[in-house]
């Protein structure tokens, strides 16, 4: 049986343990969050490093993209180095492929998705694909990357602009904490009152609210129906978005007995699936992985 952690520097709370068979093999996928304890991170990763057959970083990311300028967290650049035998991915990759996809397949096949609808991508430089994929399709998008990661109410709104910016501020923001930029640990469970008040009326003015879920979640207001675009959810993240009225939810990476698990998961799954390693993996390889597999997003109706 092929083995598969994420290790998180989210909540515990959200930990998940599965088995499934792709191309008839086994594989035992779980998640280990670390409630935001970096030095417990690390600690872990070592402890599991030549002993799993690929481990996903969760929580946290390594590169962060605006055209076709690549950023290093450092703070994930750490993490990712503390691990020496096994790959080590974190969902970088597979968010360029699989995200942009998911797009594509909404406007394909459902109604949710028509040319000027109004999205707004909470961060867009941690999901470059969607947000290319979003412009691609004539949608109306705001990009809350200044809003919701540095506390700064500017909306930007092409992707030229958001090129622009991530050239003057990503390379100081990514010397920084992640825990400065990003929720972690339980504060993953928290919602920020202050905030929701300051700038929820970006939620309500969108028809379509895409990108990382503790993002969204954090600064949430009651909705009137819009559809979240998303991916690591549990049944409880289900229960909370319908109680604050969205209208559907689309994950981005499939069900596995009723969570979708991020795509640092994912992408390590196809790591071990493809047999190659990860630098050498292109976007070709990921994209014919994920028809072979019949990945499709999951849509469930909520209100």
């Amino acid at each position: 049986m092929k083995r598969v952690v994420s290790v998180s520097l989210g909540s515990s709370r959200r930990d998940h343990k599965v088995q499934v068979a792709l191309f008839g093999e086994e594989f035992e996928i779980s998640r280990r969050g670390t409630d935001g304890n970096f030095d417990q991170a690390i600690a872990l990763l070592q402890e599991l490093d030549g002993k799993v057959d690929a481990i996903g970083l969760g929580g946290i990311d390594v590169y962060l993209y605006a055209g076709k300028t690549r950023y290093v967290v450092q703070d994930g650049l750490k993490l990712m180095q503390s691990v020496h035998k096994t790959p080590v991915v974190d969902g970088s990759g597979l968010k360029n492929t699989l995200e942009r996809e998911t797009v594509y397949f909404l406007r394909q096949n459902t109604g949710l998705l028509p040319p000027k609808t109004k999205v707004l991508m909470v961060s867009a430089v941690d999901r470059f694909g969607m947000a290319e994929a979003f412009t691609a399709l004539d949608c109306e998008v705001t990009y809350g990357d200044l809003i919701f990661s540095a506390g700064i109410p500017y909306p930007i709104s092409t992707l030229e602009e958001l090129e622009e910016v991530a050239h003057k501020t990503l390379p100081d923001m990514c010397q920084l904490p992640f825990h400065m930029l990003y929720p972690t640990g339980k504060k993953q469970e928290i919602q920020d009152e202050e905030k929701i008040k300051k700038y929820g009326h970006y939620y309500l003015e969108a028809q379509v609210i895409a990108g990382d879920f503790h993002l969204i979640r954090r600064y949430l207001p009651f909705l009137k129906g819009q559809t979240i675009v998303t991916n690591t959810t549990t049944t409880e993240d289900v229960t909370f978005l319908r109680e604050k009225g969205a209208g559907h939810l689309v994950t981005t990476t499939p069900d596995f007995q009723g969570r979708s698990f991020g795509t640092n998961v994912i992408e390590a799954i196809m790591v071990v699936l493809l047999q190659k390693p990860w630098p050498e993996i292109t976007p070709e390889d990921y994209l014919n992985l994920l028809k072979q597999l019949d990945f499709k997003p999951r849509i469930l109706k909520l209100n």
